[in-house]
């Protein structure tokens, strides 16, 4: 039977999480081969919501096809394309198919999609989700009605360590901290600096928070441009850049692995935060080889 993952944060253990990219399409063969491959090397397994504000298979369908698998999801729900009352439907369907998981997001910029005529909704911000949630926790809906058969979410939030200033993240993330949540998982992160201070900054507000750093990996000095240019809140240092820019042509991929297995290694070694969550964008399948390369693959 497969741990949960309120169990398993509960635990005094370095926590691994990793993401699931849903498919453009109906043919899940691919989310369905990676899920697999992973399911038993993680300790959950993250679907996107239309990440990057990109039209794609919908996340409560991918976090059904782990369940079905036999892994155990995290559901991503953002609140730029629903208003309350599909939020509140969708999190009551995704609770009775056995999810038990949320990570809750405001939701990219529709400018950064392939669908930028679309109107985004924002009827709630991801603070009022999480509140949404523990509302629908207590066995009512947002209008105060009672629900026949409840819920009991695990309630998650996201964070950017690598903000730029620092502060006007750090008091919304103070909020997300209050209204209550049970674990962080960051954006980006390949400062481990500003990891340290935004950790430091969280203890002091609550020590029992499990925050989970972010790693992307980096498949050529492209890519690590292009974030730098184009996604707030992530910086790849220029001495990243520079490694990448050193392989030859087609190895920036072998280069980003042990990047990614260098920045795991560490933040497990000097006991920075509580786990990494292993993003590798349409790279699933490389997943085992970072985990290998920080010397923490799990069996």
């Amino acid at each position: 039977m497969v741990e949960s993952f309120k169990q398993i944060l509960k635990k005094d253990k370095f926590i691994i999480t990793a993401e699931i990219g849903p498919v453009k399409g109906t043919n899940t063969r691919e989310m369905v081969n990676n899920i697999n491959f992973l399911k038993d090397r993680v300790d959950a397994l993250n679907v996107t919501d239309n990440q990057s504000a990109v039209m794609r298979y919908s996340s409560v369908g991918g976090s059904l096809l782990i369940k079905e698998q036999g892994g155990e999801p995290i559901f991503q729900m953002t609140c730029r394309d629903r208003n309350r009352l599909s939020i509140q439907g969708d999190l009551l369907f995704a609770y009775s198919r056995g999810i038990e998981n949320i990570l809750c997001l405001t939701g990219d910029s529709l400018k950064m999609g392939d669908h930028p005529e679309a109107k985004p909704v924002y009827d709630i911000d991801s603070v009022q989700l999480i509140q949404l949630v523990h509302i629908l926790n207590s066995g009512k809906d947002l209008s105060g009605n009672d629900l026949d058969g409840g819920v009991d979410f695990c309630i998650g939030a996201s964070a950017t360590p690598s903000a730029d200033p620092i502060e006007p993240q750090l008091i919304k993330f103070e909020k997300k901290l209050k209204v209550g949540i049970d674990f962080v998982q960051t954006q980006a992160v390949y400062d481990l600096d500003e990891l340290k201070r935004f950790v430091e900054c969280s203890r002091n507000i609550s020590s029992k928070i499990k925050i989970l750093a972010g790693i992307v990996l980096l498949v050529s000095t492209g890519m690590a441009k292009w974030m730098n240019e184009n996604i707030p809140g992530i910086f790849v240092p220029q001495n990243l850049i520079d490694e990448m820019a050193k392989m030859p042509k087609g190895e920036g991929l072998s280069k980003g692995i042990e990047i990614a297995g260098n920045l795991i290694k560490k933040i497990k070694d000097e006991k920075i935060c509580d786990g990494v969550h292993i993003m590798a964008i349409g790279k699933e399948e490389k997943v085992p080889d970072i985990l290998e390369s920080a010397g923490i693959l799990k069996a």
